[in-house]
């Protein structure tokens, strides 16, 4: 079982980078990103053996085997500004998968608390990504990377949803939910509405950075998010977290195999 504790390393290492505290080596190619710090703990719980890497500030680390592949875990903590630290880090560390496992809320009838949403593409509200690529560039997952989470899910039987996902800035005003004393400008109230009719399926805060900024590095990256709200924005449940573990864990091990090579048709 995973613990707290000290990192192995108690002096820096050549090329430590500054927020996770690790150094090139310490982390597999392939790491599973949860915003939560405690959500952390619980994947690396989920695994057959797992190693403490470093704590600071909201980034806590691990490393670890499940069911024979090697991977790592790593926390971003909340928003956009946040994962973008995250996902320029793990790619100076040598990691080129990363799926995200959250949590959201669901926009589309039939969606229940618990379901699991598998992100296609994000549209970007959020201002992270604006520094890397223009409004017009697509924040789309990895197709192996959202391939792998359906299938799992699937498998799994795991009740689920692919789809766009919208990433905003903001927790309550940016999501329709109304700020303190009732604050709301009019500009967002029907913004759900219209994200409905657009058929996007959930709303988040990460998605849309982690996918734009993999794609501008060549990195493969998806997201898979627990349905905490449906509808009422006000009420949220935290359910399904255990099952988006599981999604994450599978999907995580099959991408963390060794890729065949591609055929030339493959590129085109």
């Amino acid at each position: 079982m995973p613990g707290r504790g000290k990192s192995r390393r108690s002096q820096r290492k050549r090329g430590e980078v500054y927020h996770l505290k690790l150094a090139p080596g310490d982390l597999p190619p392939t790491v599973i990103v949860p915003g939560d710090v405690d959500r952390v703990e619980k994947i690396a719980a989920s695994w057959e053996r797992s190693e403490f890497l470093a704590r600071r500030r909201q980034f806590v680390s691990y490393r670890g085997r499940y069911h024979g592949a090697e991977l790592g875990v790593v926390s971003s903590g909340i928003g956009g500004p946040a994962m973008s630290i995250t996902v320029e880090e793990l790619a100076r560390l040598g990691v080129r998968t990363i799926l995200r496992v959250g949590s959201c809320g669901a926009l589309q009838s039939g969606m229940r608390l618990g379901d699991l949403v598998v992100t296609k593409a994000a549209v970007r509200f959020d201002g992270a990504s604006q520094a890397y690529a223009p409004p017009g560039y697509p924040a789309s997952a990895d197709p192996e990377a959202y391939l792998a989470l359906m299938d799992c899910a699937e498998e799994l039987r795991v009740r689920h949803h692919g789809g766009i996902t919208a990433s905003f800035d903001t927790f309550y005003v940016g999501q329709a939910r109304p700020g303190y004393q009732g604050f709301l400008p009019s500009a967002h109230r029907a913004m759900m509405e219209e994200l409905r009719r657009l058929r996007v399926v959930s709303v988040e805060m990460e998605a849309a950075t982690l996918l734009t900024v993999a794609n501008v590095y060549g990195l493969r990256a998806g997201v898979v998010c627990a349905v905490y709200s449906v509808g009422d924005r006000d009420a949220l449940v935290p359910a399904g977290e255990e099952q988006a573990i599981r999604v994450a864990n599978e999907a995580a091990r099959r991408l963390s195999a060794p890729r065949p090579p591609r055929r030339r048709s493959d590129t085109l």
